[in-house]
């Protein structure tokens, strides 16, 4: 027996967008202020750590709402734009250095 789509919740489909967004950001936000804010040897380092975060935040928000839908799909969103965004201040710190 088919249940029609009004007996069904809406799922707002830019949810998973919204939490790759604010990760990315989260990201974004945190490289370029270790950049600035620390000497180059000590940036690198750093970068691993914000990478980490970035994926234990994927995993922490997939926790939080108890669902597995689109977990996998989530991480490597997150990943390819944590990788690119800390790529980018990287060949920033080896330009001005």
């Amino acid at each position: 027996m088919k249940t029609s789509s009004k007996t069904q919740a809406a799922k707002p489909a830019n949810t998973p967008w919204l939490r790759i967004g604010v990760i990315w950001a989260a990201t974004l936000i945190a490289s370029v202020v270790i950049a600035l804010t620390q000497d180059r040897a000590h940036a690198f380092a750093w970068y691993g750590a914000i990478l980490a975060g970035s994926m234990a935040l994927v995993s922490v928000a997939h926790l939080i709402k108890s669902s597995i839908d689109g977990f996998v799909r989530e991480l490597i969103y997150v990943a390819g734009g944590s990788y690119l965004i800390l790529a980018l201040t990287s060949v920033y710190l080896f330009i001005a250095s």
